[in-house]
C-alpha cells in the first residue's frame, strides 16, 4: 500500500518567495508600490513557471495513495521568509490563470461505489492479457478436454481476481469515509489497484485501521472462496477458478502486509512508528527505509527463489526465458516499491511545511478604489500607499471587485487615464473571498475550491486586509519545500 500523492499539482520550482505581509492599512512601502511609470523592464520580472502539470491552487498534499502489491493492488512567518524584492504592477508579467480542476481520470470509469469514481487503467488490458495466458497454460495441464476453451475460462479468472482487487480498495475507501477523508478515485492498473484518498490519517490508530482493512478483506475472500471450493467437485471448471482466486487473494494479503511503504504493511509500520514517537514524520521515514530494503530484497530474492525451486518450482542449471521473465517481475516490482517509498518521503516533507503557508503572511497590501476611478490615478495612489494591489469598491466601501495585475500590464501607460479601473476588475464571489486566519492545508483547499489569480483576504470581521496572489503562494511553496526537514 502507498502513502504518496496522485499527481496533484505543487508549486513551480522556479518561483521565488513571496514579499512580506502587508495589510490594507499598513506602512508605506515606495519600493513595493504599483507604480505609474514603472522603475524596472519586464525583463528584469522574475516568472513563475510550473513544474507540474496543474496549477498552485491545487493543495500540494494531494491525495494519499494506498498502492498495492503485484497481485492487489492496494501570525505570520518569519520577516526573513517571506520578504522579497517586489515586481512593480506597471511593468511585471501577470501569472497565468490556473485552470479549474479537471474529473480526476485515469482510464475507463466503470462506476461510482459510494460516489467514488472507479477506473480502469491501459495496463489493466495488458496484465489480463499476460494472466490469461499464463493461467490458460495452467488449465490446459490440468483440463486438456477445455482445448481453446481454456484462454475463455482464463479471462474470467483474470476479471474475477480484479474484481477480488477491487474489493480490497473498496475496504480502503469505505475505511477513509467513514473517518471522514474524501476519496479522489479508485483505480485499477498494472500491479493492482490504489485508493486515492485526499487526506492524511489525523491519528495513528485511524491510520493502521486504514491500511489493515485491505488486507483483511483480501483474506476474508480467501477463506470464502475455499468454503466455496468445498462444495464443488475437485478436478472441474468450477474447481480450478476457486482454487486459483483463494490462492491468488492470499497472496494479495500476504504480500500487502510486508512492512514496507508504499505497501499496506509498511503504512501500518508508519502508524506504529508514529504512535511511539509522537510524530508521523518519523513513521514515515522508517517505513519507508524498510521499504527501499524490501525493493532491494525483491530484485535478488525473487529470482534466486524461483530458480532455487523454493517457490515449487523444479530448480534449472540453465538459463533460459523464464529466468529472463523472472529477473523482468522482480524489477518491476522493485522499481514500483522503490519509487513508492520515495514519494512517501517526499508527500511526508510537503505535509510537514504546510503550515509554513499562511493568508496573512503571504496576502499584498491593497487600495480600495471606486468604479470610475481611472487607472492612472489608481496606480497614484497604490504607489503613495506603497500598495502591490487594487481593489474596487462602492460607495459604502464594500468590496464589488479585484483589479487583475495581467489587464493592468495590458494597458498602455499613455491609455491609463481614460481607462477606468472597473473594466479590469473580476468580480468578486463567495469562493474569492479568504480569511486571513487561514493556513496550510486549509488555505489551499479554499484555493482549489474557486480557482483564480488573486483573492480578497478578509478579517473575520469582514474587514478587507489585503489581496492573495496564487502566484505569492507558490513561490512560498517553493520556498518552504527548499529547506531541509
Amino acid at each position: 500500500m502507498d502513502a504518496q500523492p496522485s499527481e496533484d499539482p505543487t508549486p513551480s520550482a522556479d518561483a521565488q518567495p513571496s514579499e512580506e505581509p502587508r495589510p490594507a492599512d499598513g506602512p508605506q512601502r515606495p519600493a513595493d508600490a504599483l507604480t505609474p511609470q514603472g522603475h524596472r523592464p519586464a525583463a528584469d520580472t522574475p516568472s513563475s513557471e510550473s513544474s507540474q502539470p496543474s496549477d498552485a491552487t491545487h493543495p500540494p498534499a494531494g491525495p494519499t495513495s494506498l498502492r498495492k502489491g503485484p497481485s492487489t493492488g492496494s501570525s505570520a512567518g518569519p520577516e526573513d521568509d517571506t520578504a522579497s524584492t517586489a515586481r512593480p504592477f506597471a511593468h511585471g508579467g501577470g501569472p497565468k490563470p490556473p485552470e479549474r480542476p479537471k474529473e480526476p481520470g485515469g482510464g475507463i470509469l466503470m462506476g461510482r461505489p459510494f460516489g467514488v469514481p472507479v477506473y480502469v487503467a491501459p495496463s489493466w488490458f495488458l496484465v489480463a492479457a499476460l494472466i490469461t495466458w499464463v493461467f490458460g497454460g495452467q488449465l490446459d495441464r490440468v483440463l486438456p478436454e477445455l482445448g481453446a476453451l481454456r484462454y475463455l475460462v482464463s479471462l474470467f479468472f483474470a476479471v474475477a481476481f480484479y474484481a477480488s482487487v477491487l474489493v480490497h480498495e473498496l475496504a480502503h475507501t469505505i475505511a477513509a469515509l467513514r473517518f471522514k477523508l474524501p476519496v479522489r478515485r479508485i483505480q485499477l492498473q498494472f500491479f493492482g489497484g490504489v485508493s486515492e484518498i485526499e487526506k492524511e490519517s489525523e491519528t495513528p490508530g485511524r491510520e493502521f485501521v486504514l491500511a489493515f482493512v485491505g488486507p483483511l478483506l483480501s483474506l476474508i475472500l480467501a477463506g470464502a472462496f475455499y468454503l466455496a471450493l468445498l462444495a464443488v467437485e475437485p478436478g472441474t471448471v468450477p474447481g480450478v477458478l476457486l482454487a486459483g482466486l483463494m490462492i491468488s487473494n492470499l497472496i494479495v494479503a500476504a504480500f500487502n502486509l510486508l512492512p514496507g511503504l508504499p505497501l499496506d504493511g509498511g503504512r501500518m509500520l508508519r502508524a506504529v512508528v508514529w504512535k511511539i514517537t509522537g510524530k508521523p514524520m518519523s513513521g514515515t521515514v522508517a517505513a519507508a527505509w524498510v521499504g527501499r530494503a524490501l525493493a532491494l530484497s525483491v530484485l535478488i530474492g525473487l529470482p534466486w527463489l524461483t530458480q532455487s525451486g523454493l517457490l515449487g518450482a523444479d530448480a534449472t542449471d540453465s538459463v533460459g526465458m523464464d529466468t529472463v521473465l523472472d529477473a523482468l517481475l522482480a524489477a518491476i516490482l522493485a522499481a514500483i516499491i522503490w519509487t513508492g517509498a520515495g514519494n512517501s518521503l517526499r508527500m511526508a516533507r510537503l505535509r510537514e511545511h504546510l503550515p509554513e503557508l499562511r493568508a496573512r503572511a503571504l496576502t499584498r497590501r491593497a487600495v480600495p478604489v471606486e468604479t470610475d476611478t481611472p487607472l492612472s490615478e489608481a496606480l497614484r495612489r497604490a504607489n503613495e500607499a506603497g500598495a502591490r494591489a487594487l481593489v474596487v469598491v462602492d460607495a459604502d466601501g464594500e468590496p464589488l471587485s479585484l483589479v487583475r495585475e495581467a489587464a493592468i500590464v495590458g494597458v498602455p501607460e499613455h491609455r491609463r487615464p481614460w481607462v477606468v479601473v472597473s473594466g479590469l476588475a473580476q468580480d468578486l464571489t463567495d469562493g474569492m473571498r479568504v480569511s486571513a486566519e487561514l493556513a496550510g492545508e486549509e488555505l489551499l483547499d479554499a484555493l482549489r475550491a474557486t480557482p483564480a489569480t488573486e483573492y480578497l483576504v478578509v478579517e473575520e470581521t469582514g474587514e478587507i486586509y489585503g489581496v492573495l496572489s496564487a502566484a505569492d503562494v507558490e513561490r512560498a511553496f517553493v520556498k518552504a519545500m527548499a529547506r531541509p526537514s
